[in-house]
């Protein structure tokens, strides 16, 4: 027994909208203990929603569609089921009472195509659109085989879904064991490189290890199969921690945790102050940072020093160094840094200074070189250079110089301990 997610919609294809309706169901999925091994994305066409149908339900006995639900002619998802399945449609009074209802409380104009939207297979249950016009259906239209239709609002199909689909489901027998997942974050190491050191892990059954990686950060989503998330967790537990003793200090947190997050929980734990100067990533740092809730308490604030008269007048960079060597430089990066610490009264302080194009590159210094400078309460500015080539686009190297940052501060903060 595994399901499938059909999302119905032209403009899921044209990628006009971003389809977090299957992201949002694999989740549930998972939650449930549902196996789910395919997701199809299909038109508003009758004969191509046929084809997806006649495939899903050879390899699927539970069939989740979202989209197409709505009042106008491209709206074509439970017509075209009933058609595949050979019943005929009927107007459900009490669905009519409900989308009329809404339509006098929201005091707008009911059309006459909206009446479409009360047509259901003939023996389909309703499933109940607390918010929205169009309700979805339950129906088994034939032996193993179930289906549930959402409309394509997210919010609707979520409390569709909440409220409704969920106790049926378990009420059929689905979702006695869950799959729980942890997923841990990296950053500093590559996908290949963190792969080969827990590579005898990969054949793990329950929990299983899975590798994933993405601009920067490299990420393993330890999962496991069991009657409870407490019981899960004693399945994880032993193979997360013998990943993060392999990993070190690549490894920063898990599930929601950020660069950001953790480096500033290290800095309320020590009651000690950040402050920013940057130059390429034009705010990203201290937008990163105060992301945060509560970052104030140790987020001192920010310089965006991106003309050279702002690094000189308010962060005190030289106009010689300057000349001879320009912006985008190690001392350039080095005054940076000491100039926001003394202007702001910070503990910490980190700069930010590059090349992040697409244009401003030579041979000697080509688009995505980028200097890191860190203050310390106690030591010299330390400086780091990266350069992250001239093929990535602007927006990947200024995420990178941002994230680099961060983690070189994060390592300080763990090497010095309490």
């Amino acid at each position: 027994m595994s399901a499938e997610i059909i999302c119905v919609g032209t403009e899921l294809l044209l990628g006009d909208i971003l389809n977090s309706n299957a992201r949002y169901l694999g989740q549930e999925f998972a939650k449930l203990g549902i196996p789910h091994y395919y997701q199809s994305v299909v038109g508003d066409n009758p004969e191509r929603i046929k084809s997806v149908i006649e495939v899903a339900i050879a390899r699927s006995s539970l069939l989740i569609f979202t989209g197409g639900l709505g009042p106008t002619p491209d709206d074509l998802t439970v017509e075209t089921i009933a058609a595949f399945f050979e019943t005929p449609l009927e107007e459900r009074p009490e669905v009519l009472q409900d989308i009329t209802d809404k339509f006098a409380r929201r005091r707008r104009q009911m059309t006459d195509n909206n009446r479409k939207q009360a047509l259901l297979p003939v023996g389909a249950a309703v499933l109940p659109n607390p918010t929205g016009t169009a309700p979805g259906i339950i129906w088994q239209p034939r032996e193993g085989v179930t289906i549930l239709t959402f409309p394509g609002v997210p919010s609707e199909m979520y409390r569709m879904w909440e409220e409704t689909a969920i106790p049926y489901l378990k009420s059929q027998g689905w979702g006695k064991e869950i799959i729980y997942s942890r997923l841990l974050r990296f950053w500093g190491i590559g996908e290949s490189a963190l792969a080969t050191k827990v590579t005898h892990l990969f054949d793990s059954v329950n929990p299983t290890v899975a590798p994933y990686a993405g601009n920067g950060e490299v990420r393993l989503r330890v999962s496991a199969k069991a009657a409870s998330e407490s019981e899960a967790n004693l399945l994880i537990d032993p193979i997360a921690r013998e990943i993060c003793t392999i990993a070190g200090d690549d490894y920063f947190g898990a599930d929601r945790d950020t660069l950001a997050s953790v480096v500033g929980q290290l800095l309320r734990d020590r009651h000690e102050t950040l402050a920013v100067a940057e130059s390429c990533t034009g705010g990203g740092l201290g937008a990163m940072l105060t992301a945060i809730p509560g970052s104030s308490e140790y987020f001192a604030g920010g310089i965006i020093s991106y003309a050279n008269r702002v690094k000189t007048e308010l962060l005190g960079v030289s106009r010689e160094l300057l000349s001879q060597v320009g912006a985008f430089s190690e001392p350039a990066a080095k005054q940076m840094a000491a100039g926001v610490k003394k202007q702001l009264a910070s503990d910490w302080s980190l700069s930010i200074t590059g090349i992040a194009g697409p244009d401003g590159g030579s041979s000697h210094k080509p688009v995505g070189l980028v200097y890191i400078g860190l203050a310390s309460p106690d030591r010299e500015v330390e400086i780091f250079e990266y350069r992250f080539g001239p093929e990535r686009d602007r927006d990947t190297i200024r995420h990178l110089s941002v994230c680099h940052a961060l983690d070189r501060l994060r390592r300080q903060l763990i090497a010095r301990g309490d």
